[in-house]
Formats: C-alpha cells, sequence, structure tokens
C-alpha cells in the first residue's frame, strides 16, 4: 500500500476540530457530557467522511486507514517513549 506523506490542510483542520471537541469532553457530566460528546462525534463524522472521499479519490492502494493516520500524526502529538 502506498504510504500518505503529505496530509491535506483540510483533512488537519478537520482531524484538529474533533480533537478540540474530545478533548473538551474532560470535566463534564451528565447532560453536558451528552450535549459535547455529540458535538464532539459530529465533528469525528465529518473527519472520516473526508477521510473516505479522499482515500477514494487518491486511488487504489491507499487506504482510509493510512489516511487517517496519516491525519492523526499531524495533529497529535507523538506518544511518549518507554
Amino acid at each position: 500500500m502506498a504510504r500518505v506523506t503529505v496530509v491535506p490542510d483540510e483533512l488537519i483542520k478537520l482531524e484538529r476540530s474533533a480533537e478540540d471537541e474530545r478533548e473538551k469532553l474532560t470535566g463534564f457530566e451528565g447532560e453536558a457530557y451528552d450535549v459535547q460528546w455529540k458535538v464532539w462525534r459530529a465533528a469525528a463524522e465529518d473527519f472520516q467522511a473526508v477521510v473516505t472521499e479522499y482515500a477514494a479519490r487518491e486511488g487504489v492502494g491507499m487506504s482510509w486507514h493510512e489516511v487517517e493516520q496519516a491525519s492523526k500524526r499531524a495533529v497529535r502529538p507523538p506518544a511518549p517513549e518507554g
């Protein structure tokens, strides 16, 4: 499979938005948590839809999983080693 080396800005923005909304879940409980979870879920679904579209458009050999992971690596800090 082709390795994704360049992540389109649109995917980075959508993943950053989804990650920002996920981070807001911390500290919420009850109804406030449920409302924020729906906001995060919508942002994540938007990201996934564009990932799928991009992978299909770029052709055979590029999986949505590779595109998704490359986008997440571009936004999220690397996990600590050890």
